[in-house]
């Protein structure tokens, strides 16, 4: 049972995206990369849609990004309910390296790529978003969120980087403690008399046969 005036909300990170072909950098939405769902992204969609369209869920949210509306798609109709669209729960903004380009620099093992896990910071990429920057925004939405929903359940879809850093912070982690949520996965968060908790962290149980690990 939550206590009164107490906000729960089940942050699922999207689907599998589309893979990323060097030199075919994903599209870009406000300097951010775009990619859609891969095949597998909505096979996993349909198998949290299945085991989330029994809770008691009153509203949904999702980023800018259309890979985390493409996940809602199929719980949203199940539920019958119109997807709220939240930017501040978009992904880190990755500077030079958005566009998928990170996921190149990492294959490739780049310096930096490096640098980054070691100093856990974004913005040693040049131009990306700093730690404070990204927990800022983020925890604002979710703030924002609970306001408006107490003593409700709420789910949204979010972004491995937006799930890391609201945990890291929420727990007073270090950076990047929560990194690697798996596609699809279910974390659950509680706002009660303003303090965040986390409950549970990368529910899985719904994704024996489609699991993508980041």
């Amino acid at each position: 049972m939550r206590p009164p005036g107490a906000t729960e909300v089940l942050l699922v990170r999207h689907g599998a995206s589309q893979a990323f072909i060097p030199g075919a950098p994903f599209p870009m939405l406000d300097g951010q990369g775009d990619p859609a769902l891969a095949p597998k992204g909505h096979a996993q969609a349909a198998a949290m849609a299945h085991r989330l369209a029994h809770e008691p869920i009153d509203a949904l949210f999702v980023s800018s990004l259309q890979r985390t509306q493409q996940t809602f798609a199929p719980l949203a109709e199940r539920l019958g309910m119109t997807p709220t669209v939240e930017p501040d729960l978009r992904e880190v903004a990755l500077g030079e390296w958005d566009g998928g380009l990170i996921r190149q620099h990492a294959a490739d093992n780049h310096p930096l790529y490096e640098r980054l896990h070691t100093e856990r910071r974004w913005d040693v990429i040049p131009g990306a978003e700093s730690n404070e920057q990204l927990v800022g925004r983020c925890m604002g939405a979710l703030d924002r969120i609970a306001d408006a929903h107490p003593d409700q359940i709420v789910a949204a879809c979010v972004h491995g980087g937006v799930i890391g850093a609201v945990l890291a912070h929420i727990t007073g982690s270090t950076p990047f403690s929560f990194g690697g949520s798996d596609n699809c996965s279910v974390t659950q968060v509680v706002r009660c008399d303003g303090d965040w908790v986390l409950r549970r962290f990368n529910d899985c149980s719904h994704l024996d046969d489609h699991l993508h690990h980041a």
